[in-house]
């Protein structure tokens, strides 16, 4: 398959670190797995910029990309293109035509954030992108949900999970040494035989860290100690949650961390919380590829039940799911691995196992091949 990929989301050489987050790594990673595959001839139009100005080099970016799909559409220089989000798909509606015409099959990744921003005039073209497209691939079952009721097509709609690279992450083979490690790289400590739970992402109300430094911290044993990386608008939230909480003492904001300490972090810590509660419509948890990181990194998941997380966690396998803005519920899930009533060690290694084998790159990138492989082109044309 002569495949096209777009994207909007990637770093600028040499700086892994200057646009990160989930959607950006689906995109790094996805794009690198199709390019080792032999059965795709991989081609490409991407946006290499930092997050800062991301907002600002869309704009021209998609005016570009929009030109280029159109010669290569004309040459027909490839069989496919995939749009790596929702944010490039809509170049799929104006050149439909010139797509159609060539045989050129489309589709596109659907993440959630970029189905469901709240902006009047992207809400109502989104159901004239999605009759341009060949095929939706919602990361999860609560964003094909959303793609549904913005005017998706059942029938268009496939969801394929988000994936994780197996050689990124690794559990450690001594943990206690890893927690050393750790602690000597933030110039930190936390007492002998303590739980270390952490959390990763951006700071925003959705991610319900201040709801869990506030609500849930405060009923876990004083052993047991919380560290988030990332940064956000609800920093000074969390920071100030803590100190109402009495827990400021055993909560410590990381900041964003390179690619090193996160995988620091996630090697010394003991338990992964995804403590997410329901946000404002316009932002939702389409997945959670974090959850993939600390899996592969033997760290079991305690998180909330909620959206395209419940397509991550597999009960048993990978951590445990409970009620969303249950903080007794949470308290407790996370005492039993504390208490020792749960193996942490052994969560740890069927976490590993089940992440390996059910979302690992090279998997999913085939389902993508296939999935556009089976697809037919807007309006029913083969």
């Amino acid at each position: 398959m002569r495949l096209l990929f777009v994207s909007h989301s990637f770093p600028p050489p040499g700086r892994p670190l200057a646009n990160l987050g989930g959607m950006q790594r689906v995109a790094v990673e996805l794009h690198g797995a199709l390019a080792g595959r032999p059965d795709v001839e991989l081609h490409e139009e991407l946006l290499r910029t930092s997050w800062r100005w991301t907002h600002l080099r869309t704009g021209p970016f998609l005016a570009r990309a929009a030109w280029r799909l159109w010669q290569a559409a004309c040459r027909r220089a490839v069989d496919a293109v995939l749009f790596s989000s929702m944010v490039t798909a809509p170049l799929a509606w104006p050149l439909r035509g010139a797509f159609r015409k060539n045989g050129i099959v489309t589709g596109a990744i659907a993440h959630g954030r970029d189905l469901t921003l709240p902006v009047a005039p992207y809400q109502w073209m989104l159901p004239r992108v999605f009759a341009s497209l060949g095929g939706v691939f919602p990361v999860s079952r609560a964003t094909a949900a959303a793609a549904a009721a913005r005017g998706g097509d059942p029938e268009r709609i496939q969801v394929v999970p988000n994936g994780v690279d197996p050689n990124r992450f690794a559990p450690p083979t001594d943990r206690r040494a890893a927690r050393r490690e750790l602690l000597a790289t933030f110039e930190a400590s936390v007492p002998d035989g303590a739980t270390l739970l952490c959390s990763v992402g951006r700071h925003v109300e959705r991610k319900g860290f201040d709801w869990f430094v506030e609500t849930v911290l405060p009923r876990l044993p004083m052993d047991v100690h919380y560290w988030l990386a990332g940064e956000g608008p609800r920093t000074d939230a969390i920071r100030r949650a803590a100190h109402r909480a009495g827990v400021a003492g055993r909560v410590r904001l990381l900041g964003r961390i390179s690619e090193e300490n996160l995988h620091r972090l996630y090697r010394g810590a003991d338990l992964f919380v995804m403590p997410n509660v329901p946000a404002p419509e316009g932002d939702m948890e389409g997945f959670g590829v974090v959850m993939l990181e600390a899996g592969l990194s033997g760290l079991p998941t305690v998180a909330a039940r909620l959206e395209g997380i419940q397509d991550v966690i597999a009960e048993g396998e990978n951590g445990q799911l409970v009620a969303p803005r249950a903080p007794g519920a949470f308290a407790e899930a996370i005492r039993r691995y504390h208490s020792g009533e749960r193996d942490v060690q052994a969560a740890g290694q069927r976490a590993v196992r089940y992440v390996q084998g059910t979302f690992g790159w090279p998997a999913v990138a085939g389902r993508y091949v296939k999935a556009l492989a089976e697809r037919e082109l807007p309006g029913g044309a083969a």
